[in-house]
C-alpha cells in the first residue's frame, strides 16, 4: 500500500512537471512578446546582417528576448536570416515575429521625379532603398551596361523613367538598374517605337527632344503643341535655336549646375558646345534634363500645325505666344525682350 502511494505521487509529481513545462513552452512560443506601445513597428534588416545583429536590433522591442531566441533557434531562424523591411504588430508573439521575419519582406514604393544628373538619382533612390548612392552611382555609369543596351555616357539616364515602383527595400543597386531597364523596355512598346519610327527618331532621340519641350514649359497641355514646333523645324533642316540647351551648355561648360540664369544673352548664343542648339543643328548629344512621362508622350503625340517659333506670352503666365513666320516672331520677341528690361532681369 506503501509502494502505490510512492507510485502515485511519483506520477503526479510527473504529470505537474509536465505540465508546467508544456505551460512554459505554450507561454515561450504563444505569448504576446511586444514591448512597444505603438500599433506596429518596422524592421529594417541588413543585407548583411547576423543573427546577433537581429536579436539586439529586436531585444529593445521585446518583453522577453531569450524567449525569442529559444523559438528562432527552434525554427532554425537563426542560422537563415533574411534581409528586408517587415513590419511587428503589438501583441505578437515569438512564433509570429519569426514567422513574419522568415517570409514576410514587404515592398516599399519608390519614388523619383525629375533628377537631371546622375548624383541626384543615386542620392534620391539611396534615400529609399537599402544601396548606398556610391553603388548606384557606380551601376548607372557602368560602361559596360551603357554599351550592352545602346546608352552613352550622354543617355545614361534614359531609361529612368520618373514615376513610382513598387520593390524591395533591400533591392541592390544592379537590382534597381535592370528593374528600371525592364520599365524602360516595357515602356518603349511596339505603339510607341512605331511613332518614334514615324516621327524618324529613336527613343533616345525622343528623351532627348521630350527633356527640351519640358524646359520650354512647365504647362502639360501645352507640350504637344511646343513639340510640334521642334518637329517642324527637324523635318525643314532647321536649327532647333532653343534656349534650355543653351542654359545647359553653359552650366555644363563651367561646371556650375547650381547657377540660376533667366535670361539668354546673344552673347551666350556663341558657346562652343554640342548642346548648344543656336550653333550645331539637330538634336543635341542626349537630354538635358530627366523628362516627364507626359513629356515623352508630348513628342510622341506631337500637335501637327504650321508654327516654327514661340516665345513667352505675358498675358498667359506659363504659357507661349505662337507664331508662323519669322517676321511675326520679332515682333512678339520684341515685346518680350522689352518688357524683360523693365522689370531688370539682365541675367
Amino acid at each position: 500500500m506503501h509502494f502505490k502511494k510512492i507510485i502515485l505521487l511519483i506520477a503526479v509529481i510527473g504529470l505537474l512537471a509536465i505540465g508546467g513545462f508544456s505551460y512554459y513552452i505554450y507561454q515561450t512560443i504563444f505569448s504576446p512578446n511586444t514591448s512597444f506601445s505603438e500599433d506596429q513597428k518596422e524592421v529594417f534588416i541588413k543585407s548583411d546582417a547576423t543573427y546577433r545583429d537581429v536579436y539586439y536590433q529586436l531585444k529593445p522591442l521585446l518583453k522577453n528576448p531569450d524567449g525569442f531566441h529559444k523559438v528562432a533557434n527552434k525554427k532554425k531562424y537563426s542560422t537563415n536570416v533574411k534581409a528586408g523591411r517587415y513590419m511587428l504588430k503589438k501583441g505578437m508573439n515569438n512564433n509570429d515575429i519569426v514567422n513574419i521575419l522568415r517570409s514576410a519582406n514587404l515592398p516599399i514604393q519608390v519614388s523619383f521625379n525629375n533628377q537631371d544628373f546622375a548624383e541626384l538619382l543615386a542620392g534620391r533612390i539611396a534615400e529609399q532603398i537599402e544601396a548606398d548612392s556610391l553603388s548606384i552611382l557606380k551601376a548607372i555609369k557602368d560602361k559596360a551596361f551603357l554599351q550592352k543596351n545602346n546608352l552613352s555616357e550622354a543617355t545614361q539616364l534614359n531609361i529612368y523613367l520618373p514615376n513610382t515602383y513598387e520593390m524591395y527595400w533591400n533591392t541592390s543597386a544592379e537590382e534597381f538598374r535592370a528593374r528600371m531597364w525592364k520599365e524602360y523596355q516595357k515602356f518603349w512598346n511596339k505603339k510607341r517605337t512605331d511613332k518614334a519610327a514615324q516621327l524618324k527618331l529613336t527613343p533616345n532621340n525622343v528623351i532627348t527632344l521630350a527633356s527640351i519641350v519640358q524646359k520650354e514649359t512647365a504647362k502639360v497641355d501645352e507640350r504637344p503643341k511646343v513639340a510640334g514646333v521642334y518637329l517642324n523645324r527637324l523635318k525643314r533642316g532647321m536649327k532647333l535655336q532653343a534656349d534650355p540647351t543653351v542654359i545647359y551648355a553653359l552650366k555644363k561648360t563651367q561646371q556650375n549646375f547650381d547657377t540660376i540664369i533667366k535670361r539668354v544673352l546673344f552673347k551666350d548664343l556663341q558657346i562652343d558646345s554640342p548642346y548648344n542648339t543656336y550653333a550645331y543643328a539637330g538634336l543635341p548629344p542626349g537630354p538635358i534634363a530627366m523628362p516627364d512621362i507626359s513629356s515623352i508622350e508630348a513628342v510622341l503625340n506631337a500637335e501637327q500645325h504650321d508654327y516654327y517659333y514661340f516665345v513667352a506670352d505675358l498675358e498667359r503666365v506659363g504659357y507661349h505666344k505662337f507664331a508662323k513666320t519669322l517676321a511675326q516672331h520679332n515682333r512678339n520677341a520684341a515685346t518680350y525682350r522689352q518688357w524683360m528690361n523693365k522689370q531688370r532681369v539682365y541675367r
